[in-house]
């Protein structure tokens, strides 16, 4: 059987043609007349890139904003609400990457957690790998790890999810009640897993300088300082500050209204980067950017 992957609707993006080299009939969420986007987020921020978004996620992650309010995923169709994504067979995926890559040199295979389909996943990457010699970039939790998986992959961004993320009665209460429903009912697993990051730091350690990672953290502002060194790099070695990413919450400018000034004042006073959230900047908080 033809190895398989859940994508999300419209899970390669931005494109203008389709597997066939047929040009779609509308235009890319990003407005432009072609297709590519950049990555909005991490070390290679700014970086052109097309981007494969999997379906499905062990985690369910909520944030209480400062100043009241709850913060849900910025990615509902990758996580929860899952019911418009289809299969994609790795050789229709290959095919619309062919179509659409142009001059870029990234791919960006992004969730949800897209380790949970490592099976075909490890398909897709040594086909990226072989055919088109493409940079691959995978974000993910950081709750799984597959060793061959991992050599097909250039840069590692995880973002460890802390226990303030966890949903609880009290942030459902402060949703609608359809939207409360789909995430209380979705299953969820523990997280952050420490000897699991740490299997991806090693990889990278032990890569001559050939991979990368980097640790991004979704934060509110100084109050999660603690717990990010409490519940991940007190127990992980091999890190520097400058792997340390501060991202502040929120997937629209109203959010991030809240959050941005407070994440920069404690990325600078714990030496890590600030991590700003580009495509939201030029793009607000569309899909498919």
């Amino acid at each position: 059987m033809a190895a398989s992957l859940l994508l999300v609707n419209n899970g390669i993006f931005p494109i203008t043609k389709d597997a066939e080299g047929k040009s779609l009939a509308d235009v890319p969420a990003t407005g432009l007349q072609h297709p590519g986007t950049i990555q909005g987020e991490g070390k290679l921020a700014g970086t052109a890139s097309l981007f494969i978004r999997l379906s499905g996620c062990n985690l369910r992650c909520m944030w209480n904003v400062p100043g009241g309010g709850v913060s849900a995923c910025d990615t509902p169709d990758s996580s929860f609400d899952i019911s418009k994504n289809r299969l994609w067979k790795v050789d229709e995926i290959i095919e619309t990457v062919k179509h659409n890559l142009g001059n870029m040199r990234h791919v960006v295979i992004t969730g949800g957690e897209p380790t949970m389909q490592h099976r075909s996943l490890k398909e897709l990457c040594r086909r990226l790998k072989e055919e088109f010699g493409v940079h691959i970039t995978i974000e993910t939790n950081g709750t799984l790890f597959d060793e061959e998986l991992a050599t097909y992959i250039d840069l590692f961004s995880i973002s460890p999810k802390l226990s303030d993320s966890l949903v609880t009665e009290e942030k459902l209460k402060q949703l609608p009640q359809q939207l409360a429903e789909k995430v209380a009912s979705a299953p969820s697993q523990k997280t952050p897993y420490p000897e699991v990051i740490q299997q991806y730091i090693d990889v990278c350690r032990n890569s001559g300088g050939e991979k990368d990672f980097q640790l991004k953290f979704v934060m509110t502002g100084p109050e999660n300082a603690k717990s990010i060194h409490d519940e991940v790099l007190n127990h992980i070695t091999g890190w520097e500050p400058s792997d340390i990413l501060a991202m502040p919450l929120g997937g629209n400018h109203q959010t991030l209204g809240k959050t941005s000034h407070r994440v920069l004042d404690t990325a600078i006073q714990h030496g890590w980067r600030y991590c700003p959230r580009i495509h939201i900047d030029l793009f607000g908080d569309n899909p498919g950017v």
